[in-house]
């Protein structure tokens, strides 16, 4: 870097994970999008300090904050804007963001060719294996045939907000394009956010009442989670059925910081990872039951 004043706009394009190793923090893990760090601003012994590494934006999950390269030195420094400005002008060992290049797999065309009530048998039993009843099945889902490079197959499908597929059988997990999030609209003040088409099927064996007075989001994956938040203002609250997983928990813990109408209603299926295992087990368990009752 030259001794050149340097800008705000270009100063926010510090590169977040050179500069912080320029302070002496490094990573404690990374993957292919991400870094954890142990937070540079506090004392903490796992590290909850998040910096995306397509986007180069950081977030302390400790403190409920984040921002840019230039946000950084000023948090890390304790100094104004300007004071941070001054910093990076006499430095000459700062480094700038390059945007990755990330090359897409070439995903294999889906051909939707047929949406029909679901009446299949192998899909019945796949809907008995994991305990749900053709008449929840039949009220969100559809029975859709497709082509996959000049194969056949049928699947259990959940629309999405824009036009394209979930698709589920006893061997294949997919989505048709457009990918996109579910969005069930009820006219409710309530807003239930779940993960994946097994999650809501699972609720509506468990929890009925609930689906009927919420509006619901199936994520379908959770990076729509970003775009889902934007709605939480138009409600009065948001319920959380996340995974109870890592990812899961770190995403539920940062939206019920951020939001004070979001509630992580997780515990609902503690012991589980999800709607669906909490529902086999309790069906299974029923099960047992009766055949013991048969056997006395």
């Amino acid at each position: 870097m030259n001794s050149k004043r340097i800008t705000c706009e270009r100063a926010r394009k510090l590169s977040i994970v050179k500069t912080l190793a320029s302070f002496g923090h490094f990573p404690s893990r990374t993957t292919e999008k991400e870094a954890w760090f142990l937070s540079p601003l506090r004392s903490e012994t796992q590290a909850s300090f998040k910096v995306s590494l397509l986007l180069n934006k950081w977030y302390d999950h400790g403190l409920g904050t984040g921002g840019n390269g230039l946000d950084l030195i000023v948090a890390m420094k304790k100094c104004s804007v300007r004071e941070a400005l001054e910093l990076l002008s006499k430095e000459k060992d700062f480094f700038f963001f390059q945007q990755p290049i990330l090359k897409k797999p070439k995903r294999p065309e889906i051909k939707i060719l047929e949406m029909k009530p679901i009446q299949h048998q192998g899909l019945i039993q796949y809907m008995d294996a994991r305990m749900i009843s053709i008449q929840t099945a039949q009220r969100y889902c559809k029975e859709v045939h497709y082509q996959i490079i000049g194969k056949f197959y049928f699947s259990i499908g959940l629309q999405n907000k824009e036009g394209g597929w979930e698709l589920r059988n006893k061997y294949f997990k997919i989505s048709s394009s457009p990918k996109a999030y579910t969005y069930l609209k009820n006219n409710a003040d309530r807003l239930i956010i779940i993960e994946g088409m097994f999650d809501l099927l699972s609720m509506a064996e468990l929890y009925p009442n609930q689906l009927e007075n919420s509006d619901v989001i199936v994520l379908n994956s959770l990076s729509f989670l970003q775009a889902v938040s934007e709605l939480f203002e138009n409600y009065k609250e948001v319920e959380l059925y996340l995974d109870q997983d890592e990812s899961g928990r770190m995403h539920s813990k940062e939206l019920t910081d951020r939001y004070s109408n979001v509630k992580d209603k997780s515990d609902c299926y503690i012991g589980y990872k999800d709607l669906n295992e909490q529902l086999i087990s309790i069906r299974k368990g029923k099960e047992m039951i009766k055949k013991i009752k048969k056997l006395r």
